[in-house]
């Protein structure tokens, strides 16, 4: 009950409270050349924007008395969905692909992971090379340090390490980034 009240809460955050929905007895009113009118009552301000033929749009809750303005709430919303699309062009999004070696892992073996890295990393996305230690290859976490340091050297011409090899438990993980991001 407690998540769904608060998934709710963020519903009426986003959505701007509009005409009918104000109830505010004072509202300080922005005309929709974005002149002040100063406080007004709140009927009056429905009024003028219903000769106006816009909306009563509130657009600081917050504040006391709140902030209404008087526009066409269609096109503004149209405006800021557009805005937020406009902003999701200009993200990248990373990915993360992992390579898994293990501790004695044959050079050749070595070298076809690395040429996957490679790919990856070319791509512009992160890899994770992480090594799973078996059994008693736990006594033997120094070939695993060896191991990941070869791969980073074999991937140093368009990768760098970001975060450098650690153990957590029985996994070993390293972190390479693009070297041109």
């Amino acid at each position: 009950m407690h998540k769904f009240f608060r998934r709710c809460q963020v519903i009426r955050e986003k959505d701007l409270e509009i005409n009918e929905q104000i109830r505010d007895r004072e509202v300080r009113l922005i005309d929709s050349d974005g002149q002040q009118l100063g406080v007004v009552p709140g009927r009056k301000a429905q009024e003028m924007a219903i000769e106006k033929k816009l909306d009563l749009v509130k657009i600081a809750p917050q504040a006391k008395p709140p902030v209404c303005k008087i526009m066409d709430y269609g096109k503004y919303k149209f405006e800021q969905s557009k805005k937020e699309k406009e902003a999701k062009k200009k993200q990248k999004v990373i990915n993360v692909k992992e390579v898994r070696l293990s501790p004695n892992i044959e050079q050749h073996d070595l070298e076809v992971k690395s040429n996957r890295a490679h790919k990856f990393l070319s791509k512009g996305d992160k890899v994770k090379v992480s090594i799973r230690f078996k059994g008693r290859e736990m006594g033997y976490t120094k070939l695993g340090y060896d191991v990941m340091n070869k791969f980073a050297d074999l991937v140093s011409e368009v990768g760098q390490i970001e975060k450098k090899p650690s153990l957590e438990g029985r996994n070993m993980t390293m972190f390479l980034s693009p070297k041109n991001a």
